[in-house]
């Protein structure tokens, strides 16, 4: 048996018949078409040109089963969606907002590298975003594989381009000592509590809003990061190593021991931040604290501050105080050290410690104890 193969399918010689054959896959089945015999084709040459006038045919036969992007988007929402609340909500929005909006009409297949390149970079978005967009649109294509809607083939999204999408366009920004002092001098609490915290712990403001009561060892002085809310939806921490148990300093303690006292909801089960108008069911929500951060950093005349300048900034004062960079990512609860920065090392709880003393004195008393201190 002799076999030549082609993109598109392969040409055999069966012996025992003395014929040429064209095998080829059609929606995951093996197709054979008989092309003639030895004496009509002497050569595989001359039975692939035979191939070649009958392909056009062949081809036109071939209806396209493709699924469309909207009919596979709805499988995957049931199969492949992630799972973690405020990624299934962030990837349903792109989805809608984009994808669907221009492709979802059109079959998969029709989801070529050259015109989604062109899409995109007619989009006004940021790079990075752009490459998200990128990202969605080859999960679809894999997910297409996977169901078996169309054959297993070189995901077309890999050849799409986008140019800058590792480069940010923004700088972080991270707030200065009197900036910091600044911008809590126009919060009450508990807004000014959870600034406090963020800042103190580097906390996402997830994991700020979801911490309880009884997350607090008030005799060993430890916080343990057990959770985070997203859309007042309890979930698990972003990774395994942000759920960590963090040294508390004791002005940050004898702080939250004062807003213990005057809470309501004061109970080991309750949580720190509960919302009077949801009688502390559920704690404030994430558009309540930007409102109040945004006027905040508007009042004090410092530019605007959104939730997470204050763990950019957390990182900023780690530097400044001297904190080695292994100490770094695990007060970060970065799962890896390049996260951080590109460097590896090991870690001293005591240095923990220290650094998370230094930090919880400038956020309380501004820049003058470092000056006293030193």
């Amino acid at each position: 048996m002799r076999v030549q193969r082609h993109t598109h399918g392969s040409v055999r010689f069966d012996k025992r018949r003395k014929t040429w054959n064209f095998l080829w896959y059609e929606s995951g089945k093996r197709r054979s078409k008989l092309i003639g015999t030895k004496q009509e084709y002497p050569t595989k040459a001359a039975a692939w040109k035979a191939v070649e006038s009958m392909k056009p045919k062949t081809d036109a036969a071939q209806p396209n089963n493709a699924p469309s992007v909207n009919n596979l988007f709805e499988q995957y929402k049931v199969e492949k969606m992630p799972q973690r609340q405020n990624t299934k909500r962030t990837y349903i929005v792109w989805f809608k907002h984009y994808v669907l909006t221009k492709w979802g009409t059109c079959t998969i297949t029709d989801v070529q590298a050259r015109h989604v390149e062109l899409w995109l970079q007619s989009l006004e978005l940021a790079p990075r975003s752009k490459a998200h967009v990128r990202g969605l649109l080859r999960t679809l294509w894999d997910y297409a594989m996977w169901s078996g809607g169309i054959p297993v083939q070189r995901n077309p999204m890999e050849l799409v381009t986008v140019k800058g999408a590792t480069k940010r366009l923004k700088k972080p920004r991270s707030l200065t000592v009197d900036e910091f002092q600044k911008f809590i001098a126009h919060l009450q609490d508990p807004f000014r509590l959870m600034a406090l915290l963020c800042v103190t712990f580097g906390l996402r403001i997830s994991e700020c809003l979801a911490l309880k009561w009884s997350d607090i060892d008030w005799l060993n002085q430890t916080l343990s990061i057990e959770r985070r809310i997203v859309s007042q939806i309890v979930d698990s921490t972003k990774t395994e190593e942000s759920q960590r148990k963090m040294a508390v300093d004791s002005a940050v303690l004898e702080t939250l021991k004062l807003w213990k006292q005057s809470s309501q909801f004061s109970e080991p089960h309750d949580w720190v931040f509960a919302s009077p108008t949801s009688l502390g069911r559920l704690p404030w929500s994430y558009a309540q604290v930007w409102d109040y951060y945004s006027y905040a950093s508007r009042d004090a005349g410092i530019g605007h501050v959104s939730t997470h300048v204050l763990r950019h900034t957390y990182r900023s004062w780690l530097d400044a105080v001297g904190t080695p960079i292994a100490v770094q990512q695990k007060m970060m609860r970065h799962t890896d050290i390049r996260t951080t920065l590109n460097i590896y090392g090991d870690v001293v709880t005591d240095e923990m410690a220290q650094a998370g003393s230094k930090i919880a004195r400038l956020a309380l008393n501004g820049a003058q104890t470092e000056r006293n201190a030193s």
